[in-house]
């Protein structure tokens, strides 16, 4: 068929044509409007996951800073005046934990609800996820605190550091900031040159250290070392 029987045949058959155009261009505008929703709904999601992320690396910070200020209430217990001046800073602490524990079940929820506790309210039943727990056996370990006597204050205190790295575990593991990592390329974008210049300028600080301080046991911890391994 020459050029004059194609137009011929698509001036007979023009609503045939303009039909299946109309079906051609409907169909790319599908499949463009599914790939914009999709594209949608997946930035939203992860708008949600981070507005999530930053409401629990907030608690997380304020968890982190009250176990580190326990750890150190217990170290420092026999230098508080009196009796009262001592129940007065155990009792703050003891709040301070409980909230946590309460605004913590916001991001960390009880496990297997439904086959513990269903007697109790909905946010209780079930059991407490570690980083929950950590807070609850620090909150236990100051309510049975006395200002004199009872264990050492640093067998106290080293446990209270072990529930502060299993928060900062779980934490890390809820976060996964090396999966923002990847997302942002955040180290990609300094130079290798930057990031050896700044292992230097770490190495000179832990030869500065270590010669004020012979004793300072690097590799653990804060506030892990025993009494003799301490900077005095």
């Amino acid at each position: 068929m020459d050029a004059a029987g194609i137009f011929d045949w698509l001036k007979g058959n023009a609503e045939i044509f303009i039909g299946i155009l109309s079906a051609i261009v409907a169909l790319i505008s599908a499949v463009v409007a599914r790939g914009e929703t999709a594209r949608q709904r997946k930035l939203q999601t992860e708008r949600l996951r981070q507005s999530i992320d930053s409401a629990s690396l907030e608690w997380g910070g304020a968890a982190i800073d009250t176990l580190a200020r326990c750890a150190t209430f217990v170290r420092t217990r026999h230098m508080h005046a009196n009796d009262g001046a001592f129940l007065a800073a155990k009792t703050n602490m003891m709040i301070v934990l409980s909230t946590l524990v309460d605004r913590g079940r916001m991001f960390f929820p009880n496990i297997d609800p439904d086959g513990k506790g269903v007697e109790k309210e909905g946010a209780y039943r079930g059991s407490r996820p570690p980083i929950l727990d950590a807070l609850m056996f620090t909150y236990r370990e100051i309510e049975a605190l006395t200002r004199e006597g009872g264990p050492p204050s640093e067998e106290c205190a080293d446990f209270i550091d072990e529930c502060r790295r299993l928060l900062v575990s779980e934490l890390q593991a809820h976060l996964d900031p090396r999966r923002l990592d990847e997302i942002v390329e955040r180290y990609d974008d300094r130079t290798k040159e930057n990031r050896a210049h700044a292992k230097e300028q770490t190495a000179a600080l832990r030869g500065k250290l270590l010669a004020r301080r012979p004793n300072v046991v690097l590799d653990r911890g804060f506030a892990s070392n025993t009494q003799s391994e301490r900077p005095q």
